[in-house]
């Protein structure tokens, strides 16, 4: 094998981690502290040591994992290897997911949770999941299931994430020791911090992004704090219940598209579909900024509505240019939203209490999200409604730090609006008459 120089400068929780030998790890912190790099170079680093060594990176969605992930991979940590020919890409196959194939005869298979078909009949050594907080506990007992390669060296799950609610089950299977816990912090990453704990150039201008952070996402991707926010809205909200696994859904339910407008900010068009006893399930959602919405029409048409049967209605914001142009677009007729704030909040919230038979009345599928919005994730932005909820918050009275208001704050909250409009149309409204086709 080529003699491959590879420099890396492991600090703190990087470290640590590089080490690490338990079964279950999680390296968690603030954002930009270098977790991703330091889980990813580890999975270079065995391949390279351990001969016919197996491994798996992941993500929940494919797209994100090549969006994202394996760019970092490629452009940080084996960019020279690969150069050598000591690594060498191999694009998948009708039976062979794609995968980073070791001269020594090691591989890094790569795949999204959204696709699984592939590497979910392989055996792994080694399995590195990228932005764990977005997958299952159910995902994450499965991939466990994998550990059973015969490399010459230890099994184990590595999860790289930022902090999330206090209660997600990454953060109380770490408080049961079940998983162990490695924290990450802003020193460790020295693209961002000096040897002397100074900031470089790049990191005066990355700590001044996140510094104006506020609220929970402050807490989180600042200060690395696994936070509630204060002031929730849907108090009622909680991901072990309310975030589903996907299911196949009859053709038989009813379905509905929810629309909030946007350019600079997101525009958001979400499907929902309605089971018999009037559950509404969010099974497809597209956010994305700086698009037309003529061209937001051909994605929901291509694919928010791919295989499904036509909806009963398209809810959307009252903006009459806009709609008039979805309307033109899609072929179809819109119905303007019910646009009352504290009746529609009311309703949703009443949706996410138990029923009487001890299940809430509104789901998410957990990969209901198709795409991500590069530059919301650059910027940290919560995309899709699971990711809003926790940080949509009451505002606050001018004047008195004590006080709320009947209205929550104006940001983040555009998939919120939407599953608002879905709600208030079906349980304030009325059913929406029905338009057809144009």
């Amino acid at each position: 094998m080529t003699a491959t120089v590879v420099r890396y400068e492991p600090r703190g929780g990087a470290r640590t981690l590089l080490s690490a030998k338990d079964q279950e790890v999680c390296i968690a912190g603030p954002a930009g502290t270098g977790k991703s790099l330091a889980m990813l170079q580890k999975a270079f680093y065995t391949s390279l040591m351990v001969p016919g060594c197996r491994s798996l990176v992941v993500r929940q969605t494919h797209a994100a994992l090549t969006g994202s992930t394996l760019v970092t991979f490629e452009q940080q940590v084996a960019t020279a290897a690969l150069a050598e020919g000591v690594v060498r890409w191999f694009g998948g196959s009708p039976r062979k997911p794609p995968a980073y194939q070791f001269a020594n005869g090691a591989e890094i298979l790569v795949g999204g949770l959204d696709r699984p078909e592939k590497f979910l009949s392989t055996e792994f050594s080694r399995i590195y999941v990228d932005e764990a907080t977005q997958i299952s506990l159910t995902a994450l007992e499965t991939l466990i299931t994998r550990l059973r390669a015969n490399a010459d060296t230890y099994r184990q799950i590595i999860l790289a994430c930022n902090p999330d609610h206090p209660k997600h089950w990454i953060k109380q299977r770490c408080d049961e020791h079940t998983m162990r816990m490695i924290h990450s912090l802003h020193r460790d990453n020295p693209l961002y911090v000096n040897a002397d704990g100074t900031l470089t150039a790049r990191g005066i201008d990355y700590m001044a992004k996140l510094d104006a952070l506020t609220g929970v996402r402050r807490l989180r991707y600042r200060d690395g704090i696994w936070a509630a926010a204060e002031g929730m809205v849907y108090e009622g909200w909680s991901d072990p219940v309310h975030v589903i696994e996907p299911f196949d859904v009859p053709a038989g339910w009813v379905r509905w598209i929810t629309v909030d407008f946007g350019f600079t900010n997101p525009f958001v068009a979400q499907l929902w579909a309605e089971d018999p006893d009037g559950r509404l399930y969010l099974i497809r959602e597209w956010v994305r900024t700086r698009m037309l919405v003529e061209d937001h029409a051909v994605v929901i048409r291509d694919r928010l509505l791919a295989g499904q049967p036509r909806p009963r209605a398209i809810i959307t914001d009252h903006d009459a240019e806009d709609r008039a142009t979805l309307e033109r677009k899609l072929g179809m007729g819109t119905q303007a939203a019910h646009k009352s704030v504290s009746d529609g909040i009311q309703a949703v919230g009443a949706r996410l209490k138990a029923a009487g038979d001890g299940r809430p009345r509104l789901f998410v599928f957990r990969n209901a999200l198709l795409d991500r919005d590069p530059e919301m994730d650059a910027a940290s932005l919560p995309i899709g409604l699971a990711e809003e909820v926790a940080g949509y918050v009451w505002a606050v009275k001018p004047g008195n730090s004590g006080g709320l208001k009947e209205e929550p704050v104006k940001e983040n909250d555009h998939s919120c609006d939407a599953a608002r409009y879905m709600v208030a149309a079906r349980d304030l409204a009325g059913v929406p008459r029905v338009r057809g086709w144009l």
